[in-house]
């Protein structure tokens, strides 16, 4: 007999585990571009924001004041020149101890000395330099000399090895040697490298000598090179940002203390590749800190280095170019900038970015975000909500009804259920059919209770009068007015609702939404939530009417509607070459043209309703000659009105119909 034990899935995420529920982020971007942004900027802006209703989750903006927080307490931190200071600070006091012991001695021997020390270089390295060969009368001026050579060992090689202060603490000749032979056995891995030799196996067998001088423990040769190409970096940057006589005296003491060392050839053969492999870094580049206490030298580098890290960090996490990704955005910088919760928070979001995208919401296409079909029906979904919820309930019953069909009013009459029928079941019919066919059953075990039993056969629908199908045109105004009128969000909004509309509730009309601004052009719903104005002269709605008028053409059987939304007359026609004639104020050809296409529209018998976003004079004039010449209608809503009155007019011509 088998046995089987079931415990709690560790390999991996859940396979049984339902699609992350990615809606609530889509309405809120939804939000976003209902009011007038474009996909692009809705998803940034969520993902600044961060998840709806995650409120113990960051977003990118609180990552990127935590970002700019810690460079302003990093530039604030110290000044640069600490290491320079310590060192003269040594000098002085080793100089000062080995003149206190010559005072007292009256010998010409003494007074040599003094010569010497009072011939020494103004500048450090140059006096240590000096000093180096001197033989010191006083020991504690010794001991001090050492201290200060002891110091420049630790603060030069940490500045390159972030791990080798600790390592060279105490003066251990063994210990040097050891940070020869690594630096050695470095240079040779990274030359072996380059010719394309180099294995894993390589790098494992230096880690087992070395590891304990990297504390930030690199897994492969890749990430060791990062580590020291930002550190050697960081380092050019620190000298970069000196006054001329810093860069120059620190750098003398940086050469003198690697020839001392018996480091300077492996340090230049190291500087070199890394500068080959990371030429990208900000090797002179300049940075600036204010604060008042003295940085070490390695303290100052790795300052430094935190300063670049965070610098790239936040440009990443701003996600303000084209093309900008999540994934853009480092980890390994975001987890030593921010610690690993913020690693987390940023997976998060990044989990949104991609469900969106593998659930069909998003499309990436040539580097640009686009909604799907699928995310637009619900952000058209949302939109109709909108007007709904405005709509008086008492005037408007049937706006909001999800159990109703597409079928007309009632007539009285119904007939078999046929497959596919959306009309209301007819109940009585229904259980009339049901009893007739034998169906009534006595069911003894329930205490002699009668029920009915249905069969397929049973259902009778309500006959419904037939609708007539509409060819539906919605003009919709591009021109940039809109978008400085703020018109332009309630336009695309309406668009969306009206889509959406007819979409759910009158699938046998035939809709086309038309956008013009110099020129027009036919507009697809699934681009409509990702439109934007255009940033032309010109608003011809002579070319939109030609376009409504091949729409209305081709379903001649179908009844017309015409909407037009729009904020100013028209300034612009096409001539006969197809080029956009623009003038302002508007020319008498413009002007006869356009209504040259409202006369055609009325021998169509299209009804062109005008909704007017502004209230100038000549969009007056001119939209008071269109309701003479065709009989349709003119409002002049309000722009968070507008989709009520569009698609209240529309229900009303098709309730009509």
């Amino acid at each position: 007999m088998t046995a089987y034990r079931y415990g709690e899935y560790h390999d991996g995420p859940d396979p049984l585990a339902p699609p992350y529920d990615v809606r609530a982020a889509l309405d809120e971007m939804g939000d976003a571009i209902l009011s007038g942004s474009t996909p692009v900027h809705a998803l940034r802006d969520l993902l600044k924001r961060g998840l709806p209703g995650a409120q113990d989750r960051r977003g990118l903006d609180d990552m990127l004041r935590e970002v700019r927080r810690r460079r302003r307490d990093l530039r604030e931190s110290g000044r640069l020149d600490g290491t320079l200071e310590k060192a003269r600070a040594l000098l002085d006091k080793a100089i000062g101890q080995e003149r206190a012991e010559l005072f007292p001695d009256p010998a010409d021997d003494a007074r040599l000395r003094e010569a010497e020390l009072d011939a020494l270089p103004d500048d450090t390295a140059g006096a240590i330099q000096e000093l180096s060969t001197y033989r010191w009368r006083s020991e504690a001026a010794r001991q001090t000399f050492e201290e200060l050579r002891d110091l420049l060992r630790r603060e030069v090689l940490d500045a390159q090895f972030r791990g080798l202060r600790e390592a060279l603490a105490n003066p251990d000749p063994a210990a040097m040697e050891r940070v020869r032979r690594m630096m050695a056995d470095l240079n040779d891995m990274l030359e072996k490298d380059a010719r394309g030799e180099h294995t894993q196996a390589d790098f494992d067998s230096f880690m087992a000598k070395y590891g304990d001088l990297f504390p930030e423990k690199p897994r492969n040769l890749d990430e060791l090179v990062d580590i020291l190409a930002r550190r050697a970096a960081a380092t050019q940057r620190m000298l970069a940002s000196m006054t001329p006589r810093q860069r120059e005296e620190l750098g003398n003491l940086m050469s003198q203390t690697l020839d001392q060392a018996g480091l300077a050839d492996q340090m230049r053969r190291l500087g070199e590749a890394l500068y080959a492999r990371r030429p990208d870094l900000a090797w002179d580049a300049t940075e600036r800190l204010t604060g008042e206490e003295p940085l070490g030298m390695g303290d100052a580098v790795t300052a430094l280095e935190e300063l670049a890290d965070l610098s790239g960090l936040e440009s990443a996490l701003r996600q303000d170019y084209p093309g900008a990704r999540l994934d853009d955005i480092d980890e390994a910088a975001v987890r030593r900038a921010l610690g690993r919760s913020a690693v987390d928070d940023l997976e998060a979001l990044k989990r949104i970015e991609r469900e969106l995208e593998e659930q069909g919401y998003l499309l990436r296409r040539r580097g640009k975000l686009e909604l799907t079909p699928k995310a637009v029906r619900r952000l058209g979904e949302t939109a109709l909500r909108r007007v709904f919820s405005s709509l008086d309930a008492g005037r408007r019953g049937d706006h909001d009804q999800h159990d109703a069909g597409s079928a007309g009013e009632l007539t009285g009459s119904s007939r078999p259920w046929r497959f596919g029928d959306e009309q209301p079941v007819d109940v009585v019919r229904t259980l009339v059919n049901a009893v007739r066919a034998g169906g009534l059953r006595t069911d003894p075990a329930g205490g002699g209770r009668t029920a009915v039993k249905l069969s397929v056969d049973d259902f009778e629908v309500a006959e419904t009068e037939r609708r007539s199908a509409a060819a539906v045109c919605l003009l919709v105004d591009l021109s940039y007015s809109m978008a400085l009128r703020g018109t332009w969000a309630a336009a695309k909004q309406t668009a969306l609702a009206l889509q959406a509309l007819v979409a759910s509730k009158f699938p046998q009309d035939a809709v086309q939404i038309i956008g013009f601004s110099n020129y027009a052009r036919v507009l697809q719903p699934d681009e409509l939530a990702g439109l934007d104005w255009d940033m032309v002269q010109g608003t011809n709605l002579h070319h939109a009417l030609l376009i409504a008028g091949r729409h209305l053409d081709r379903h001649p059987d179908f009844e017309p509607v015409v909407l037009v939304v729009t904020d100013g007359e028209p300034t612009a026609h096409l001539l006969r070459n197809g080029r956009s004639a623009f003038e302002w104020p508007p020319s008498p050809e413009t002007l006869e043209l356009t209504l040259a296409e409202v006369d055609k529209m009325t021998r169509r018998r299209a009804t062109i309703n005008v909704f007017m976003l502004a209230g100038d004079d000549r969009l007056k004039e001119f939209v008071d000659e269109v309701a003479r010449r065709n009989g349709g209608r003119v409002f002049s809503p309000s722009a968070d009105r507008l989709g009520e009155y569009v698609v209240s007019d529309f229900l009303r011509v098709r309730r009509a119909r």
